[in-house]
Order: C-alpha cells, then sequence, then structure tokens
C-alpha cells in the first residue's frame, strides 16, 4: 500500500520515481503535478457530465488514461506511450467534434451550465499544463514532440 505522508517531513523536497531527493518547485515535479490535475479534474467532469454529454464520458476516460501514460514518458527516459497515433487518434476525433460546436466570435465567460463551465476549467487546466511541459522540455529534460502535442 502506498502512503500517503513520510512522517519524516519533507523540508520542502519529493522524491522522484528513481529515488532522488528534489526541491518540490522542480520543473519535472511541477509539470508532473499539473498532469495531475487535469487528469484527476477531467473526473470530476466525468462524474458531473449532464444526461445530454453522456456519449462523452468513454473518451474523457480514454484521455485520462493517455496521461497517465503521459506521465510515465515524463518520468522515465526514453520511454514512449504517447505516440503519433495517440496524438492522431486524438486530433482526428477533435476534429470530428468541432463542426458541432457554434461559431464563437468572441470571448465568453465560463459558465451557463455545470458540463461546460467542468470543461472550460479544463481547458484552462490543460493550457498550463501545456506550459510546464513547455517550459520542463526547453530547460531540463527532453520530452518526445508527441508528448509536447498531446
Amino acid at each position: 500500500m502506498i502512503k500517503i505522508y513520510t512522517k519524516v517531513g519533507d523540508k520542502g523536497l519529493t522524491k522522484q520515481v528513481t529515488g532522488k531527493m528534489v526541491p518540490k518547485y522542480d520543473l519535472q515535479i511541477e509539470a508532473l503535478g499539473d498532469v495531475d490535475e487535469l487528469q484527476s479534474y477531467l473526473g470530476v467532469v466525468i462524474a458531473n457530465l449532464s444526461k445530454n454529454c453522456l456519449q462523452l464520458k468513454d473518451e474523457l476516460q480514454d484521455v485520462q488514461r493517455n496521461l497517465y501514460q503521459l506521465q510515465a514518458d515524463i518520468v522515465v527516459k526514453h520511454h514512449q506511450e504517447i505516440t503519433h497515433e495517440t496524438v492522431q487518434q486524438l486530433e482526428h476525433r477533435i476534429d470530428q467534434l468541432t463542426p458541432q460546436i457554434p461559431s464563437i466570435p468572441e470571448f465568453i465567460l465560463p459558465g451557463g451550465k455545470a458540463t461546460g463551465a467542468n470543461l472550460q476549467y479544463a481547458r484552462t487546466v490543460a493550457r498550463r499544463t501545456e506550459r510546464a511541459l513547455v517550459k520542463l522540455s526547453l530547460n531540463e529534460q527532453e520530452l518526445s514532440d508527441d508528448v509536447l502535442k498531446y
């Protein structure tokens, strides 16, 4: 069983999978935390889908699973679960859904219905996650193009 505390205090450090202790503000730790938050928030979205959006459940769960794989790609060097095909599948589904979205000629205030508001929030977490991954890739650790695209 995984413990959720260490009983020793962390002094601002956390242990990587490799066993190395790094500051909690380490770019890899921040990127992993953002991916984890996005994956978790998609669970909130799924749990609160309106009845007319339940068809999105399986697709959102696929994205959640892919985000677990993406985390593995970040942690393990030369590990590649997120592939060109993974990215193409996501892009293809986006292309299928895009015509169903009404044209939005200006910025809109998030809100209205719960599903839409939750998806808007998930979008902002995804954008922050993207920034963290790019920052990690440019400064400390090379990430595959497919991870960055996903």
